[in-house]
C-alpha cells in the first residue's frame, strides 16, 4: 500500500517515523507543512521538515521531540552575548542543517531538491516532500495583533489569544510536481496528530491539494486527548476559536474530507459521536511514547485503510 502523510510538528513527525518502520520506503511519502518556515540570521529555518528528517534518521531530541539529540548551544550562548537573538534555539550541529539548506538554495536548487539532498546524507529512505517550493508564510492574528508563527509560538509561548490563522502567499503557492504525484498515486491518505489550524491546514489550503486527499482512502489520527492537545497550542486554539476541544471536535473539522478517525482509547465516549459524522472509526492508544508505539499507531492506521479500501 502507498501511503501519502500529511505531517506537521512533532507528533507528525512520530507517526511518519511508525509508517516508515511499517511500510517499505517506496511506499511512503511524508508532504510536510512549511508555513512556519522562516528567515534567521540569514539561514532558512524548516521547523516541520527537520523535525520529520531527525525524527525519521533516527537523531531527533526524544525529550523535546524536535532538535537533534545531545546537541549543544555554545554558539547560540555566544550570540545572546554578543546582543543577538538567542531567543529561537539552533543547536550547533541543528545549525549545519540550515548552513547546508541555504546553500544549497541559494545555488538554485528547490526546496524539494534541497531536501531530498538532506534526507539522503542522513540515509532517510523514504520520500519527505515540502508541501510547496514556494514561500508560504502562517499568522496568527491574535488580540495583540498580527504574529508571525514562530513569534506567537517561540518567542511569545503561545500566550496571546487567538482570533484568526491565515497564510501569506498562499494564493499564488503551488504543491510541487512531487506533491502532487505522491498524491495521485497513494492509494491512501493519512492526517497525522498535527495541529489541524497551522500544521495540516497550509498544506490543505494549496490549489488541489484537498481534492486529491478526499478523492483517496483518507483517514486522521486526532491530536487531542482527553479533551488536551499531546503536544503543542491545538486545545488552546480550538478553545479560542470558538470551537469543540474534543477529539470529536477534530473530526468535524475534517467532516467531507476524511473516511476514517483515529482516537485514543480515553476517548471511546466519543466513538458514537465521530460515527454518526459518517466515519468509520479506530479506537486505539494513540500516544507514542516509544517506537513500538508509533509502530503500533500506524499499523492500526494501516488496518483502518484496509477497512476503508474494503
Amino acid at each position: 500500500m502507498k501511503v501519502v502523510v500529511l505531517a506537521g510538528g512533532v507528533g507528525g513527525a512520530r507517526l511518519a517515523f511508525g509508517f516508515y518502520k511499517a511500510l517499505a520506503p517506496d511506499d511512503l511519502s511524508v508532504v510536510v507543512n512549511t508555513g512556519d518556515d522562516f528567515e534567521h540570521l540569514g539561514l532558512r529555518i524548516c521547523p516541520d521538515l527537520d523535525t520529520v528528517m531527525y525524527t525519521l534518521a533516527g537523531l531527533a531530541n526524544r525529550e523535546t521531540g524536535w532538535g537533534l539529540t545531545h546537541d549543544t548551544f555554545e554558539a547560540l550562548d555566544a550570540l545572546g552575548q554578543l546582543g543577538g537573538p538567542s531567543w529561537f534555539r539552533l543547536g550547533d550541529r541543528d545549525l549545519a542543517t540550515h548552513l547546508q539548506r541555504t546553500v544549497l538554495l541559494s545555488n538554485g536548487l528547490r526546496l524539494t531538491e534541497a531536501t531530498d539532498r538532506l534526507c539522503g546524507a542522513l540515509g532517510i529512505e523514504a520520500r519527505v516532500l515540502p508541501m510547496t517550493d514556494a514561500a508560504v508564510a502562517t499568522k496568527v492574528v491574535t488580540t495583540e495583533g498580527e504574529l508571525d508563527f514562530q513569534d506567537y509560538f517561540v518567542r511569545r509561548r503561545c500566550e496571546p489569544v487567538v482570533r484568526k490563522i491565515r497564510f501569506q502567499g498562499i494564493e499564488s503557492a503551488q504543491p510541487s510536481p512531487e506533491v502532487l504525484a505522491a498524491l495521485r498515486n497513494a492509494d491512501a491518505v493519512v492526517i497525522a496528530p498535527s495541529n489541524p489550524f497551522v500544521s495540516v491546514e497550509p498544506i490543505l489550503a494549496l490549489p488541489g491539494v484537498r481534492e486529491l486527499v478526499a478523492a483517496k482512502p483518507a483517514l486522521a489520527v486526532s491530536p487531542i486527548v482527553g479533551g488536551q492537545a499531546v503536544k503543542g497550542p491545538a486545545a488552546k486554539m480550538l478553545d479560542e476559536l470558538g470551537l469543540d476541544v474534543s477529539a470529536a471536535g477534530v473530526a468535524r473539522r475534517y467532516r467531507g474530507l476524511i473516511h476514517g478517525f483515529v482516537m485514543d482509547q480515553q476517548d471511546e465516549g466519543l466513538a458514537g459521536d465521530v460515527r454518526s459524522l459518517g466515519l468509520e472509526v479506530a479506537v486505539t492508544q494513540t500516544i507514542m511514547r516509544s517506537d513500538a508505539d508509533r509502530a503500533s499507531l500506524a499499523r492500526d492506521c494501516l488496518d483502518l485503510l484496509d477497512r476503508l479500501g474494503s
